[in-house]
């Protein structure tokens, strides 16, 4: 399914490619720890680390292409990728004080620091061989708790106003960006 989506791209932008990647992957089952199954950890891990990581790998050329039309400097108009993530899959921000709610999402904030851990190496590690020297961006991002389907009626932001932050944001980020975690304002959520 990932191969034939990089190939209706690919027809798209031919020669162009592609110079900005968003993977958006999300999915959420409210089940905490000690009720959590096996099954749950697995769906949160395939959807929301693996898929993302996956589609990275196989539009992989089509990024190096883009980025292969301008020979310095990294941002959204030479060749990116955006992850969207969460502040929930932040370690340094889970406290004592973490609401007890937000501790019933185990296997979604673990999958969602899993996709963090994997996006920074592949910025850090492995881009160092390949990607950075390439041109091409990674960044991960928060979109805020957003009033959709999965954020529910509770989320504080409405659609328009995560996406305008987020659009924003993305506009400036450039090569001190790299590998970062930020949320949609720009600012650096500790890993």
């Amino acid at each position: 399914m990932i191969e034939s989506a990089r190939k209706i791209i690919e027809d798209m932008v031919g020669d162009r490619g592609l110079n900005l990647l968003i993977n958006n992957f999300g999915a959420l089952i409210w089940q905490g720890f000690p009720e959590v199954t096996e099954e749950d950890m697995l769906f949160h891990f395939s959807t929301n680390t693996v898929g993302p990581v996956m589609v990275f790998k196989e539009m992989l050329p089509l990024l190096q292409k883009s980025a292969a039309r301008q020979t310095s400097g990294m941002s959204v108009s030479r060749a990116a990728v955006l992850n969207i993530s969460s502040g929930g899959g932040s370690l340094g921000r889970l406290v004592e004080e973490t609401p007890k709610s937000l501790l019933s999402i185990i296997s979604y904030r673990t999958s969602k620091a899993a996709l963090n851990m994997a996006m920074r190496v592949a910025a850090q590690i492995i881009a160092a061989l390949t990607i950075k020297d390439q041109g091409i961006l990674v960044v991960s991002m928060c979109p805020g708790w957003v009033k959709t389907d999965m954020g529910t009626d509770e989320g504080v932001l409405e659609v328009s106003e995560s996406v305008g932050a987020m659009m924003n944001t993305l506009s400036q980020v450039n090569e001190s960006h790299h590998g970062a975690f930020l949320n949609r304002n720009g600012e650096t959520i500790p890993f």
